[in-house]
């Protein structure tokens, strides 16, 4: 007997039916909807992701093959391949954008309550990703002359490292740009690399009580204000206390900040790092920085286990829709590890969510022991079938010769 829904059925009813409704009626997606409504298009999309379905026929055909158990998931019958394509060319992207708003609050609520640092200050990294297209298929989003990209611009909070903003743009708009757009609550600590270096947004941060640590430009002129001492059996050359001196950085960015040299063992070289955050120890500014590589480490693995890189649709629309379903995909993955007692780690779990989808088990005790089998005890079997020797039942249709031929190769 089956006491549980599949595994993909239990995952989608994490979701609040009711508030996806309001996001539709929102939005008004399905104004013009005849049969396919937004929730069966969020499941197709959704499958996609946590299956890794290359084109709309494998979605198609991955929920065709599973029609006894799309009940569960709320759908009556496996799209067809160009209803999904016109669902993902016309039905608006920006309610797949409020639904990851809504799932990330969800998601907070499982997530460590705090970072791995002492100090109580909310610690962010900012950084984007270019998506290479082929421009001759995605000729709206020219990046250059024979090359075509969008930009994934992320913003990821260092409790539980999940994307708290997302933003999606032509290859060819600055991280500056967006940076702006992002309002930050004071008393944070936001980690940039050098593409996010404006010293009017140095200044606006530092006016604002946001502290930001980042790279210093090899051509950057200032004057050393102030030698600090150096901690010892640190990898800490030097911490000063600088002001800018060119025309337009001391036009832009008047205030004091702090120059951290820092010596990688690792690459053999120094990193110089700027910041405006003057109590912290020197050690806590380079470890702030080095743990900016987790948003690095997040795209790579969105890239890798999920379907951001490869496209079902060719239309701008269809690619914002497939691109904020993989980071609402994301964070199903994160809430299960954090709910899980088993230490996964994500591509691992990708990967056996992908090959258990459609089981028959409770969600989370496979999450906890994803190697517990349950013993099926088979029943009585009607009807056995007679057992033949191999080859022995062919035989009666042969004629005599090929008998003979065969029983002097058996012998």
């Amino acid at each position: 007997m089956v006491r549980h829904a599949s595994l993909f059925s239990q995952l989608v009813a994490l979701f609040d039916r009711q508030k996806f409704y309001e996001l539709v009626f929102r939005h008004k997606s399905e104004r013009y909807s005849k049969g396919f409504g937004s929730w069966d298009h969020f499941v197709a999309m959704l499958f996609c992701q946590l299956a890794q379905a290359k084109s709309l026929r494998e979605i198609c055909g991955g929920l065709a093959c599973c029609m006894g158990k799309l009940r569960h998931l709320g759908m009556v019958k496996a799209p067809n391949k160009s209803t999904l394509s016109y669902a993902n060319a016309n039905r608006p992207w920006q309610m797949f954008r409020d639904l990851f708003y809504q799932t990330l609050t969800v998601c907070r609520q499982a997530a460590p309550g705090h970072h791995k640092f002492r100090f109580k200050n909310k610690l962010l990294s900012l950084d984007s990703s270019t998506i290479s297209l082929c421009l001759s298929l995605f000729p709206w989003a020219k990046y250059r002359r024979t090359k075509g990209a969008v930009k994934l611009h992320l913003l990821l909070d260092h409790d539980g490292y999940l994307p708290t903003f997302a933003y999606i743009s032509d290859g060819k708009k600055g991280d500056v740009t967006v940076a702006r757009k992002i309002s930050l609550a004071s008393g944070s600590i936001i980690a940039v690399d050098r593409g996010y270096i404006d010293y009017k947004l140095f200044a606006y941060w530092t006016e604002n009580s946001i502290y930001f640590v980042t790279r210093l430009k090899a051509n950057a002129d200032y004057i050393t204000l102030e030698k600090r001492p150096v901690p010892k059996n640190r990898n800490i050359l030097s911490d000063d206390l600088i002001q800018f001196t060119g025309y337009y950085a001391h036009k832009d960015c008047p205030h004091i900040l702090r120059k951290v040299v820092v010596w990688d063992k690792v690459n053999n070289r120094e990193i110089v790092l700027l910041t405006n955050h003057l109590k912290f120890g020197a050690t806590t500014i380079s470890a702030i920085y080095k743990d900016r590589w987790q948003i690095e480490l997040f795209f790579k693995a969105l890239k890798q286990n999920l379907k951001v890189k490869t496209f079902v649709g060719t239309s701008e629309n269809a690619l914002y829709i497939q691109i904020w379903t993989a980071l609402i995909a994301m964070l199903l993955i994160k809430y299960l590890q954090f709910k899980s007692k088993f230490k996964w780690s994500l591509s691992n779990l990708v990967a056996f969510l992908r090959w258990n989808l459609f089981s028959y088990r409770n969600l989370w005790d496979w999450v906890d022991n994803p190697f517990d089998v349950l013993p099926v005890s088979p029943g009585l079997v009607q009807n056995p079938l007679p057992f033949r020797p191999f080859g022995q039942h062919m035989l009666k249709k042969q004629p005599d010769s090929v008998i003979q031929r065969f029983r002097c190769l058996t012998d």
